[in-house]
């Protein structure tokens, strides 16, 4: 503040602040002592008025004398402060007084030979005992008496007149220092005036240089120092006037060289703009020629994908299907890379462009760690999803390209976390009318990043571990093409990691909500039913919990199985049944055998079980449950496919491929086109082999002679080819079809293309859909079933293997039971004992309600006896369980049948048994 003051506001400062100080401070002190001294005087003058008092008042208290006493107390008043006067008898009771009532409350304390005094604000009171040695100047002293106590004198004195005294002091001295600073302002003024009018010269003659006048000097100033001043400005103006001469003459000169090499910068120019389109052919050819390789690189490594997995259905040794499994994982890996490569490429040409389509945000986190999850379980760690409950689930983006992203970050999370857990959480930051802020973030209990690792972590071809020692592969592009995309979609990526702890990686992203896509209601199958969840993993209850609410469950938490079992048990009792029971299970918390166990059990008891277990575990589980495609599902939970799990387990739908056998409805149609035979053959084979009718052409010649010779359900065209590409093949199909009668043909591209704008360039050509490469059986069903509304069936292995007839089946096969017991025979025989023990029961409650015609309790009861014979060896029992139970819930009319026959196996099975006791 002091830099904005000028000089006469600085010399008033210097010359009226200490001066202002120095009166204050001696003011205040000698204002002070005065009023001490007024005020000691004043007390002291109180003292001795009531001694000079007590004397006198002394003869009239012996005498008992008030008319004396009130004389005495009348010319007290007339001394200068006192403002009332009292005489007291000894035992403190008023004989005379004069004056108004007194202000302060009377003295109290001491030992009642001395004097007392009490001061207030406005008054100090004084309370004086008179003895009897106070009358020794009277005429009738009585010297025996002179220690009696006659009485009191009592007198208050009035500050008024102190206080006023001393406002006059304070007046007179305030009035002194206000003079003494006037005139140190006053003289402090001339001497501002003395320095402030040469300043002003030089203060014009400097702003007169700086305008260009370099002939203005100052004269003399008056003062030694401003002299000096003065000179030093006009040597100043002097150099700079010399300067400006040498400038002016150095701009001439340089002004000329321009001029002479303003031709040699035009002609520079014309090159840069030359250099400038030769750029710009360069990036065209590059994009061409990424599209192409594209389509090179990822044709062959379709054939090498899709023969490999045919390849390990058929019959071969352990180790060729090791040296397949090996060589399916090498060119996975490859395909990846190379991926990564095409799409850093096309973010650097700038060729990118997002899609802007509804998805479900649930869904798609969900599908992400389903593919990663037999990764993450082969190394026995836990993946979990959090979808906090406020956040939306319909939006609009590029759901490809966010799935990539949390491929990315979710891959990155295994490969570096040795044990623990993965949690991927979505939560709201932001919400409006039509757009939420999201926030999803990938946290992992891995090794960490130093701070110098985060530094580097989001550049190309850089990785936290570059050493020729490191574990995770990988080109090191990963995160940086996450970065370029979430940047492009208008949001950032950012990471929080302590090395030896974790990370947590997470993406922020502001994206449109999807107002016309409803998001999911609790199903009215599943709305006041119980379920019961039991899972060792704090964070995986919790997700549980959330999902089974979310389809309208009332759900209760357990801890441990044996807890589980017994809330069933209570709540059955109770009359209250479970409806569900949901298992969280693993190897190291439940054994297969310990699965069985525990779902004959829940079984008994109404509760119908769903496990959730790790891919890797799943084979080992299969066999210990009765029902286990529909009973044993994979962590992390798809809450799709959990829903659609419990609605069926509520209102059991037909089964697919046995409704379209007993409806007789046909097989799909297929026509397929590609110019690569290997790609060829292996379409045709996997369509084949689900059971479609399929036919293959190599050229898009021979693909439109056979759309018009033939009828086709459906039509995968590849899309680069010789003579005529997949688009123009589809053009000319589309022109045909504008000419004849009937539905459209549903046309899919198959594409090995990576480049910008590929799927709508593909549809504008008339086509209807899209896959790329290398395709899966699961991706062919799925497109099949979109587009023609035909099922795919099963693979001819496995229709072989339900060809079986039940006649060849055993009774009673004690080394199945001994196999299902986990080979333990006290267990075996425990378990079909149990069931023998049931048999009679279960047969006549199968009788009362075929007789009552009650289908959901013959269903009930079928489906018990069908759990309970998977854990013997009862095949033929088994497999007439099965069949009754399909029949039923298919509400088919040989049902009826089945039932005979499930009669039949029943006293078949305790023949049997008793001849084998």
């Amino acid at each position: 503040m002091l830099d904005r003051l000028g000089i006469r506001s600085r010399v008033l400062l210097l010359a009226l602040l200490p001066a202002a100080l120095m009166a204050l401070v001696l003011g205040t002190y000698f204002t002070w002592l005065q009023q001490s001294e007024l005020r000691t005087q004043l007390l002291q003058r109180g003292k001795m008025i009531a001694e000079q008092l007590a004397p006198l008042a002394a003869p009239a208290m012996a005498h008992q004398s008030p008319a004396q006493l009130e004389r005495i107390a009348a010319q007290a008043l007339e001394q200068t402060d006192v403002r009332a006067v009292a005489f007291l008898s000894p035992d403190r009771k008023r004989l005379a007084h004069a004056g108004p009532s007194m202000l302060n409350q009377p003295p109290s304390g001491g030992t009642g030979t001395q004097l007392l005094q009490r001061t207030g604000n406005d008054a100090t009171r004084y309370l004086m005992p008179v003895f009897g040695h106070h009358r020794d100047l009277a005429t009738d002293a009585v010297p025996e008496e002179a220690e009696r106590l006659l009485g009191w004198v009592e007198i208050e004195l009035s500050h008024d007149g102190t206080l006023l005294r001393g406002y006059r002091n304070l007046f007179t001295s305030l009035l002194l220092i206000l003079v003494g600073l006037s005139l140190t302002a006053l003289l402090a003024l001339r001497m501002s005036r003395t320095i402030n009018e040469p300043i002003k010269h030089i203060k014009h003659a400097v702003n007169q240089l700086k305008d260009g006048h370099l002939e203005e000097r100052l004269p003399a100033m008056g003062s030694h120092e401003l002299d000096e001043l003065a000179a030093g400005i006009n040597r100043m103006a002097e150099t700079l006037q010399n300067a400006h001469e040498e400038l002016q003459h150095s701009i001439d000169q340089a002004t000329e060289d321009v001029r002479q090499n303003l031709e040699t910068i035009e002609i520079q120019n014309i090159e840069l703009d030359m250099a400038r389109k030769e750029a710009l052919e360069a990036s065209r050819i590059k994009s061409e020629f990424l599209a192409n390789m594209s389509h090179e690189i990822r044709t062959p490594l379709n054939g090498i994908l899709g023969f490999t997995h045919l390849l390990q259905k058929s019959e071969l040794t352990p180790r060729q299907l090791d040296y397949l499994g090996t060589i399916e994982k090498s060119a996975d890996n490859l395909l990846g890379i190379i991926n990564e490569i095409l799409d850093f490429s096309k973010i650097e040409a700038g060729k990118l462009v997002l899609d802007s389509i509804p998805f479900n945000l649930r869904d798609l986190i969900q599908d992400t760690l389903t593919i990663l999850a037999p990764a993450a379980h082969a190394k026995q760690l836990e993946l979990l999803s959090l979808v906090y409950r406020d956040t939306p689930l319909s939006l609009i983006g590029d759901p490809l390209r966010l799935k990539q992203i949390l491929t990315n970050l979710v891959s990155n999370a295994i490969k570096f976390t040795r044990e623990g857990t993965i949690v991927v959480r979505a939560m709201v930051e932001d919400e409006q009318d039509d757009h939420a802020q999201l926030r999803i973030s990938v946290q992992d209990t891995g090794i960490g990043l130093s701070p110098q690792d985060v530094r580097t972590l989001f550049q190309a071809f850089s990785q936290a571990d570059n050493s020729l020692s490191r574990q995770p592969g990988g080109t090191g592009l990963g995160l940086v093409i996450s970065k370029r995309l979430i940047e492009q979609m208008g949001g950032e990526i950012g990471v929080d990691s302590t090395p030896g702890e974790g990370s947590q990686f997470w993406i922020s992203i502001n994206l449109p909500r999807a107002h016309d896509d409803a998001e999911e209601q609790p199903l009215q199958a599943l709305i006041a039913r119980r379920a019961a969840i039991v899972d060792g993993h704090d964070l995986a209850r919790q997700a549980l919990e959330h999902q089974l609410e979310d389809c309208g469950l009332a759900v209760s938490l357990f801890s441990s199985y044996e807890q589980l079992l017994q809330a069933v048990n209570a709540a059955s009792q109770a009359g209250q049944p479970f409806d569900f029971a949901v298992l969280g299970a693993n190897l190291g918390s439940l054994s297969p055998e310990q699965l069985g166990q525990c779902h004959q059990q829940l079984e008994r008891l109404g509760c119908q079980c769903v496990v959730l277990c790790p891919t890797t575990e799943q084979p080992l589980y299969h066999p210990y449950l009765p029902n286990a495609y529909g009973q044993l599902l994979a962590k992390p939970t798809c809450s799709r496919k959990l829903r659609r799990l419990l609605v069926d387990l509520v209102q059991p739908r037909r089964i697919l491929g046995e409704a379209r056998i007993d409806s007789g409805e046909r097989m799909p149609k297929v026509l397929c086109v590609d110019d690569n035979p290997a790609n060829l053959m292996l379409v045709q084979t996997l369509l084949e082999d689900m059971g479609a009718a399929v036919l293959a052409v190599d050229s898009g010649f021979a693909a439109l002679q056979a759309v018009q010779n033939e009828a086709f359900d459906l039509v995968l065209m590849d899309v680069q080819m010789p003579g005529m590409d997949g688009r123009a093949c589809t053009e000319q199909i589309r022109q045909w079809e504008s000419t004849q009668s009937g539905p459209v043909l549903p046309i899919v591209a198959l594409t090995a293309h990576a480049m910008a704008n590929e799927k709508r360039a593909l549809l504008q050509s008339g086509m209807d859909d899209y896959l790329t490469k290398p395709i899966s059986e699961r991706q062919l069903a799925q497109v099949v079933m979109k587009w023609t509304g035909l099922t795919l069936g099963a693979t001819s292995q496995e229709r072989a293997a339900e060809q079986l007839p039940d006649s060849e089946l055993k009774v009673l096969d004690p080394e199945e039971g001994l196999r299902l017991a986990a080979n333990k025979p006290d267990l075996a025989a425990d378990m079909l004992a149990m069931l023998l023990a049931s048999l009679d029961a279960d047969r006549e409650a199968i009788h009362i309600a075929r007789q009552d015609d009650d289908r959901t309790a013959l269903i009930e009861r079928v489906h018990r006896l069908n759990g309970a014979s998977r854990y013997c060896g009862v095949p033929q029992l088994r497999a007439a369980c099965q069949r009754s139970e399909t029949l039923l819930k298919q509400d088919s009319p040989q049902a009826l049948q089945a039932l005979d026959e499930l009669d039949r196996a029943i006293i078949r099975l305790a023949e049997q048994a008793r001849l084998s006791a």
